[in-house]
């Protein structure tokens, strides 16, 4: 068809999980960032930047899940903590888990585990603005993650 264009959108979902920050996050990983439920971090868990989270991977929606394990899938943490906010994006995988009950762990590489949310991340820990990171060391501090995992949908 002459002059037709092929029109592509996005199928995605959200997830919201809230935490807090704790005095031990140094947020200082090379490659990975973490979020816990556990209620504390000790200095060598240097990936963590929020624990006490709502939910873990466990705990996703189905729907985020199904979504999330397309090849094609792209997945975005957006990190809000006291007005200070950073976007972490990279790629779902079909050999995601979501088995995890504690926590979610995001990678630059594209090693996968029970822990894994995503893979091929443009960020990790040490990565993160120092202005989040400082929010994320004080226990006071209310952390809002938002996950979106979205795939192409091609309407041709």
């Amino acid at each position: 068809m002459a002059g037709a264009e092929k029109k592509i959108d996005s199928v995605s979902i959200k997830e919201v999980i809230i935490a807090h920050g704790h005095e031990n996050i140094s947020a200082k990983h090379p490659t990975t960032i973490e979020i816990t439920k556990e209620d504390h971090v000790t200095p060598r868990g240097d990936c963590i930047i929020a624990v006490k989270a709502s939910k873990a991977l466990a705990d996703l929606s189905e729907e985020f899940k199904s979504i999330a394990r397309s090849s094609k899938a792209i997945i975005k943490m957006r990190i809000i903590a006291n007005g200070v906010e950073e976007e972490v994006v990279g790629r779902g995988d079909p050999q995601l888990t979501f088995k995890s009950d504690k926590c979610m762990v995001i990678r630059r590489s594209s090693f996968v585990c029970d822990r894994t949310l995503m893979i091929k991340a443009n960020k990790a820990a040490k990565d993160l603005d120092r202005q989040l990171i400082k929010k994320l060391k004080d226990p006071k501090t209310r952390v809002i993650i938002i996950l979106e995992a979205m795939v192409p949908r091609d309407n041709s």
